[in-house]
Formats: C-alpha cells, structure tokens, sequence
C-alpha cells in the first residue's frame, strides 16, 4: 500500500493511504528501513511511503519512493542533511520587508535549499512597503509575488499559482506564513508576533504539516532563524544562481570563482551580474568547502 506522508512527529507518521483515502498513524518497521547516514531523518512530510495496515487506523512503512523535489537544510547538530518538504510542485519563499527584515542572503540560501521545484518569491506584509533588493530576483527571472494578509492585496493572484499543484511554504521565523496560509485556505494554523527586542520571530509551527483545501495543498513547515544550504556538491550550488550558472566559460566545470578563462567576474565588474549575489554565490562555495568531510563525520560518531 502506498501512503502519502502528511505530518511527522518523532518518528510517528500521519499516512494517508493513496489506495483505500484512509488515513493511518504509521512507524518504521524495525529496521527494515535504516537511515541514510547522509540524512537526519528517513521519512518527511510530502513523501510518498511503502508499507501496510495492521489495524483500522496503524500502519508500518518499510520504504519510501525516490523523491521528485525536495526541501532540504543542512542540520548543524547532528551534521547531515535534514528534508523539511518533499514532493512538492513549488516550493513558495515567504520574506517580508521590515519584521523581521528583509535579508537577501537568506533568501539565497533558502533558494538553493531547494531542488526540482519551481520557485516562487512571496513578499509578505507588502503594506510595510517593498525593499529596493527585491526587484533583483524579478529581472533574474524568479516569480514575485507582494502580498498583504491585512490588506489582501495580492492574495488572489498567489491563490491562483498554487491551484493544481503541492506547494512547501517556507521562511523565516515571524515571516507570517501560517498566517498567510490560514488566509489562503481558511485553516486556523496557530500564529504568533514578532519580538520587539529583536525584531524576529518566535517559532509557532513546530513542524511540517500537508493542509488541504480544495485543489490547493500546501506543505506547512517551521519557520527558521539561519538555514545553510543542504548538499556536498559545490558545483550543486549554481543552480540556486541562474544568472551564473548559464554563464559560458573558457573551460567546463568551471565553478566561476575567477578560474582562468572564467566569464563572471568581468560581468560583475560591468554590472551584467549583481555583485551581492555573486557575493553570495561565493560565501556558499566556501561554507560547503569548509564543512567537514562525510567520512571525518562518520568516524567521529
């Protein structure tokens, strides 16, 4: 039987079984499903589960199905890559421009957090007025999309990119997600303020939960304060940078770090290629680089 994953909880599950529409809470069976040492956890919300029934509502996995997308951080205590979303059509970036502020970086790293779902960019809180960066990600091609929980400006128009398909809708702590996805889809997902000391926000979605509403689904996950790219590929990182990535270089493979015959820094220096996110780029190549490899983690353990 086949189940779609729809919240999990220390290692408990809510499957909903894509054969029979019943929805079981559901464990690993022993350990016939053992965890990839390169991943936190072996099952996530949005993931499509192998297993069967063995009461009206329990159930045992034994395997998941290769993953078509996912979103996946890179888990600082324990060192290994950790899948918050998968499965997911779009993976919808919520930022907002002053609380907490808008941070270009972040937005980065959330970016190449993500693979092999489109990307939409949602400006939350737009009637706090939208930051000068922003344009930048519209020019380099990515979805923008300013809304307003309060005022309802733009709510129809993300309404309608998110009818038909699974979107994983993540951010910042105090981005206002859940409220956003309470409005989008009239749930009453639990919310909270922003601190004023700080000026960022306090976690109120404590894990990631599939919500539907009609023809839109939608991955609820925590909001983070710091999230680091995922994977141990540098050359992976490019793809979060199109504006870099399709760039023609003298030789191939080139990382477009100034190698010889590299292209991108003389179009940073014309402007053709904004300087920040080339910064970016850069500050990811070396934070992957300077990560310990698998194996030193693995002996340590």
């Amino acid at each position: 039987m086949r189940f779609q994953i729809r919240r999990a909880i220390n290692n408990i599950y809510t499957a909903y079984s894509l054969d029979d529409g019943v929805t079981y809470t559901a464990r690993i069976k022993g350990k016939v499903m053992k965890k990839d040492e390169a991943e936190y956890s072996p099952v996530a919300v949005g993931d499509i589960a192998v297993g069967e029934p063995y009461s009206e509502s329990e159930a045992l996995l034994v395997s998941v199905e290769p993953r078509r997308s996912a979103f996946q951080r890179w888990n600082l205590k324990k060192e290994m890559n950790q899948t918050i979303a998968a499965n997911q059509d779009q993976t919808a970036i919520v930022v907002s421009p002053e609380s907490p502020p808008f941070r270009p970086r972040f937005l980065d790293r959330a970016i190449a957090c993500s693979s092999g779902a489109r990307i939409i960019i949602v400006m939350n809180k737009s009637d706090q007025g939208i930051p000068d960066g922003l344009q930048l990600y519209s020019d380099i091609g990515f979805t923008v999309i300013p809304v307003s929980s309060r005022t309802g400006e733009g709510i129809e128009r993300l309404r309608q990119e998110l009818r038909g398909r699974i979107t994983a809708f993540v951010g910042q702590s105090g981005v206002g997600k859940s409220t956003l996805v309470n409005t989008l889809l009239g749930t009453q997902q639990t919310t909270g303020d922003v601190s004023r000391k700080y000026n960022r926000g306090r976690h109120t979605t404590n894990h990631s939960l599939f919500i539907e509403a009609g023809d839109i689904s939608v991955i609820d996950t925590p909001g983070v304060r710091e999230i680091e790219v995922p994977f141990e590929d540098v050359s992976l990182a490019v793809s979060a940078f199109p504006e870099i990535g399709g760039v023609r270089c003298a030789y191939p493979g080139c990382l477009h770090r100034g190698e010889d015959g590299c292209a991108v820094p003389a179009m940073v220096e014309a402007g053709t290629v904004s300087a920040d996110r080339y910064e970016s780029y850069l500050r990811i190549l070396q934070t992957l680089e300077e990560r310990k490899p698998q194996y030193l983690r693995n002996r340590r353990k």
